[in-house]
């Protein structure tokens, strides 16, 4: 495996005090580099005439990395590390949202309206027509993000308190990008029966639904049954919102190759959640010929051990994922690091296209096959054509709550995929440029639109 490339998920704060002379700073920042390290902010503390302490900020490539960038830094002589702050830990601390208030209560007045007595009345108008709670409470703008913990990022079955932190997270992006008030509801249970009850339960609360790190095959039951049971927006992210990212950037990256998506055999590598469902949103879009392998090769017609979604799409032929991948157009890993191999890559078609999403370490590493691969994509921030849910999930609830949408159905990620696709000029497209920043403003607002439009066009918008 290569070295994976420093960046600020592992990154520390070292405090440290030097002897006030030329020399010192850069000193430092050898030792730094020296060790792999990427060097960031550097602050200035105090100085006096005789030392200085600074603040210096390091990039690394996991925590042993870390240790050991410090380590380099301590064995200076003259320097003397005061503290060592992992700056990832230390943005948790507390946890990473919160709720506030809309309007100041400071009068009396201000209570007796927005609490009792004033309140009654509310309650009055929405059990008169229950469609005023859209109106007069946080639903139309609120969504509840589900997990069990059962399937957290790619580390596995972690349970619900470990899953909260990831739950933050995705709540502070739905505020960020897209204005929607969202909250984790991490729950104790790993019932299906369950899940899909307290989720029921607590719908009145909440315009959508966004299910999260809920491990395969149940997480497909799950999401079919509220679907069916719930007059509000389901998502599951880790599948149509990966997915609809995913076509996003293979429809920009054919461009590139003059490949259509109907002439193209992709191989799926990972037939959990995520490749499920890749599979089948590039079905819809007209894709023909998908293989699909888990770890123990192409699924197979011939192998008694497939669920049902896997059945989906087995294939006659048998074998490893190295003989899948021969003459195959593009390769799309959602499966574990180091599984692909440059030499598996070199039995590929011309102007192979290879996205490599486990994270945080991919497939195989961008720097084995950079000149060999026409496209390269990961789900890493560091590299360029990073394959990222964000640019799909804070518009897709956007356009439906905005529209009130009963459902979120397959034309609608369809569409969001066509609209994020189209955001990359014909100027703009490269190859380390397929799909657009999620820090594009233009994003959510095309997205929100395509939701809306398919909508009303399916006849679910209900304003």
């Amino acid at each position: 495996m290569a070295n994976l490339t420093p960046n600020p998920s592992f990154s520390v704060t070292i405090r440290l005090q030097t002897p006030n002379q030329p020399g010192m700073l850069a000193s430092i920042a050898q030792a730094i580099a020296t060790s792999g390290g990427n060097l960031g902010e550097i602050e200035l503390l105090t100085q006096t005439r005789k030392l200085s302490v600074r603040n210096i900020s390091v990039d690394a490539a996991s925590q042993e990395h870390a240790t050991q960038i410090v380590e380099a830094v301590k064995a200076l002589s003259a320097v003397d590390v005061l503290e060592v702050c992992d700056r990832t830990l230390a943005l948790h601390q507390g946890g990473k949202i919160t709720v506030q208030s809309k309007h100041p209560l400071k009068r009396q007045a201000d209570l007796a309206m927005a609490y009792t007595p004033g309140v009654g009345r509310i309650c009055q108008a929405i059990a008169a027509q229950p469609e005023k709670v859209y109106q007069l409470t946080i639903k139309s703008n609120t969504v509840a993000i589900v997990t069990d913990g059962s399937a957290v990022l790619g580390l596995g079955n972690l349970g619900p308190a470990a899953a909260l932190p990831v739950m933050e997270g995705k709540a502070m992006l739905f505020r960020e990008f897209a204005g929607i008030d969202a909250f984790p509801l991490c729950l104790a249970t790993q019932d299906t029966a369950a899940i899909v009850a307290a989720v029921k339960n607590i719908a009145p609360v909440f315009g959508g639904v966004n299910l999260e790190d809920i491990s395969a095959p149940r997480c497909f039951e799950i999401e079919a049954q509220l679907q069916r049971e719930l007059e509000i927006p389901i998502f599951h992210d880790d599948q149509h919102g990966t997915a609809i990212v995913v076509l996003a950037a293979l429809i920009n990256a054919l461009k590139l190759v003059k490949k259509s998506l109907s002439q193209v055999r992709v191989v799926i590598n990972g037939a959990g959640a995520a490749g499920v469902a890749i599979a089948r949103l590039l079905r819809k879009s007209g894709v023909e010929k998908i293989w699909m392998c888990d770890s123990q090769g192409i699924l197979s017609d011939q192998r008694p051990d497939l669920s049902a979604a896997k059945r989906e799409f087995a294939q006659p032929q048998s074998g490893s994922l190295a003989d899948a991948l021969q003459g195959a157009d593009v390769f799309l890993g959602v499966s574990a690091p180091g599984v692909l191999t440059p030499e598996m890559v070199y039995t590929m078609a011309s102007d192979p296209i290879v996205f490599a999403m486990a994270n945080p370490i991919p497939e195989i590493q961008p720097e084995l096959v950079q000149d060999k691969v026409a496209v390269m994509a990961t789900g890493r921030s560091d590299y360029p054509n990073q394959i990222n849910n964000v640019l799909a999930f804070p518009g897709i609830f956007r356009g439906a709550l905005d529209c009130r949408a009963a459902a979120i159905t397959t034309s609608m990620h369809l569409e969001a995929a066509a609209a994020i696709a189209a955001l990359i000029s014909s100027s703009d497209l490269d190859r380390e440029q397929i799909v657009p920043s999620v820090f594009d403003p233009r994003v959510v607002t095309a997205v929100a639109g395509a939701v809306q439009q398919a909508a009303r066009h399916a006849g679910i918008a209900r304003c």
